[in-house]
């Protein structure tokens, strides 16, 4: 098996110098080193190709061989980092917590954990017929959210 310690010391000197941020990095079965990483303000392909050569070439095939994955969260990922929440802000989020709880809003602030979501809703008025519209907002600690995507709006 592959000495993962000396892949996350190549890995995190790789992050450092391209400014970017580690989502996920595991090493499976047959030494599959898969890695995810990203950037504040979006990682692209010299990025992405850059840390694959900070682990790549300072490993010995020739020693152990092994299979390199470095790519960036997909659109439809869940977020899994304190740095996407906060890369984030001002998206819209679907939001389930761990008790089964479900919000859909714009993240509209993350700090110390603590991520707030605001959206619209029309409620029935207090009095008389109709209904109007009023903003609603939660505040949620993030080790009480299961999982958290953003949606993708089409214009």
């Amino acid at each position: 098996m592959i000495d993962s310690q000396k892949v996350r010391a190549l890995l995190e000197a790789g992050l450092k110098e391209q400014q970017a941020f580690l989502v996920d990095f595991q090493i499976a079965a047959g030494n599959i080193i898969q890695v995810t990483v990203d950037k504040m303000e979006g990682i692209n392909l010299e990025g992405i190709t850059a840390i694959s050569r900070a682990i790549e070439h300072n490993l010995d095939r020739e020693q152990e061989d092994f299979e390199l994955q470095v790519s960036s969260p997909g659109v439809g990922s869940p977020l899994q980092v304190e740095e996407q929440y906060v890369q984030n802000i001002g998206r819209d989020l679907k939001v389930k917590t761990k008790d089964g709880e479900k919000f859909k809003g714009e993240l509209v602030d993350f700090s110390e954990g603590i991520l707030t979501l605001e959206w619209s809703e029309r409620v029935p008025k207090e009095v008389g017929k109709g209904k109007v519209t009023v903003k609603k907002d939660v505040k949620l600690n993030l080790q009480d959210i299961d999982e958290a995507r953003v949606q993708v709006r089409f214009n």
